[in-house]
């Protein structure tokens, strides 16, 4: 068993998600991401692979204290302690990736490879989701948010998420945070709940007919 000896930024994102216990209003941590659905050659789908780039601030607090051989910047191999315990801390969470195989739900196994990269001051973390067991189905649904809205999720503006491998007859569409919230409310006046943040979440939905 591998066993690292973790610094303070190495448990930076484990303390945010540890953080959640508590009701929040608005997030304090911001991720912009783009996503893929994968498929087998059968057309299954096998799983779902994120890129999720964080916020300047976080990523800054994250890495201090890192060791690196050249000042400021920081090859895979050295931000791999640091991946592994962003992804550990994160299986306590869901991923924060819910999905749903014809209306039902299904489940993820652990990830099957990630890592982190730093470019112009902000990390992105990379991570595939494989499902428990591959799905050949006509409609696919994903949903990813914080329950806690601690950790604001959004997609990026083009090209935001893609179909990798996916039969010819597949489309996506995309919902983003917003669309089902209350008409003229702002987010202080919206109800608190265990399940808040679900009210911006983002939504993709694969229909294969």
């Amino acid at each position: 068993m591998r066993v690292f000896r973790l610094t303070p930024a190495a448990l930076a994102f484990a303390a945010i998600l540890l953080a959640q216990a508590g009701a929040f209003a608005h997030p304090h941590v911001w991720v912009t991401m783009r996503s893929e659905i994968v498929y087998a050659a059968d057309g299954s789908i096998t799983g779902v692979r994120h890129a999720w780039t964080f916020d300047d601030v976080f990523s800054t607090f994250a890495t201090q204290g890192l060791e690196s051989k050249k000042k400021g910047e920081f090859t895979r191999e050295e931000l791999a302690p640091l991946a592994e315990v962003n992804v550990t801390s994160l299986k306590e969470f869901d991923f924060f990736t819910y999905a749903k195989v014809a209306g039902k739900k299904t489940s993820f196994e652990q990830p099957t490879d990630y890592w982190l990269e730093l470019k112009d001051n902000m990390l992105t973390l990379r991570f595939t989701l494989p499902l428990k067991a591959p799905a050949k189905t006509e409609k696919f649904d994903v949903e990813v948010f914080d329950p806690s809205y601690f950790v604001d999720f959004s997609y990026v503006q083009n090209d935001a998420v893609r179909l990798t491998g996916a039969p010819a007859s597949c489309k996506l569409e995309i919902v983003r945070p917003g669309a089902a919230n209350a008409p003229g409310k702002p987010v202080t006046e919206l109800p608190l709940a265990e399940n808040y943040g679900s009210q911006f979440a983002n939504r993709v939905a694969v229909k294969c007919p």
